[in-house]
């Protein structure tokens, strides 16, 4: 299983430095690669908004 971000992102970087295999893409809002994550949720407990959710 991986994570997605979900349309509630708005781009604050928070989840950035915590990812530990840099899974995630910048933009309008945020991406993870699924190939790259490894379903650890460190992006969804720093995340203010809770748009990091398992796929």
């Amino acid at each position: 299983m991986t994570y997605r971000i979900a349309s509630e992102c708005f781009a604050c970087g928070a989840c950035l430095p915590e990812c530990p295999t840099e899974a995630i893409v910048e933009g309008a809002i945020y991406v993870i690669i699924p190939d790259k994550c490894i379903d650890c949720g460190a992006c969804a407990a720093v995340c203010p908004v809770d748009a990091p959710k398992p796929d």
